[in-house]
């Protein structure tokens, strides 16, 4: 059985810190492969600063597409190009279709954050039957605030506390200001030569 870790977000843009948690967690676990998902539509977060699909799967693939135990997938981007909102627990079952021949496990990989919302997430209790969930720690959440039967369920991975946001790159680049050394360099170009983050 092979063993699949799914790791969604807006990756706005994608940095190093992504890279370093999932390889992390992928070596925790024993994972054969870490799958990057690019939301498309979110339930709950503000699209304001979200830049296009095509340039975030881009950017996506240019991050992690070096690593032979990485991949992306842009079933959340094509899903939302009917103008259906994303949800995690779609997502997993559609994963699960796309790779059924495979006959794989899958680990959802989340920040401790994400696990605190939950309880507004579209059926998070089919999550836990679907996928192991697997919660990372970060900076400035507590497992206290995490609903208890939740917590019970999922399982915690201690990883590096790397103080790295998409939020600050973005900040950084439209102040002028350099961000070497927090994305690739290869993406740092393709953000320069798409004007993005201005």
């Amino acid at each position: 059985m092979k063993r699949y870790g799914i790791l969604g977000g807006s990756f706005n843009p994608p940095h190093i810190g992504h890279s370093i948690l999932a390889e992390n967690v992928r070596e925790q676990l024993f994972l054969d492969r870490v799958v990057f998902v690019p939301s498309g539509r979110h339930a709950l977060k503000d699209g304001d600063t979200l830049i296009s699909a095509e340039h975030r799967l881009n950017m996506a693939n240019i991050a992690f597409g070096g690593n032979e135990n990485f991949e992306v997938s842009d079933i959340e981007i094509e899903k939302s190009k009917t103008g259906v909102t994303n949800y995690t627990v779609d997502t997993l079952m559609s994963l699960y279709d796309r790779y059924k021949n495979d006959f794989i496990k899958l680990y959802l990989i989340i920040g401790i954050d994400n696990l605190i919302e939950f309880p507004k997430w579209k059926n998070p209790d089919k999550l836990f039957a679907l996928s192991e969930v697997i919660v990372m720690n970060r900076l400035g959440f507590l497992v206290q605030d995490v609903d208890i039967e939740y917590s019970k369920k999922a399982r915690y991975l201690s990883v590096p506390m790397l103080d790295i946001s998409s939020t600050e790159i973005r900040y950084r680049i439209k102040s002028g200001k350099s961000v070497k050394y927090l994305i690739d360099e290869k993406v740092e170009k393709y953000i320069l030569e798409n004007g993005l983050y201005k």
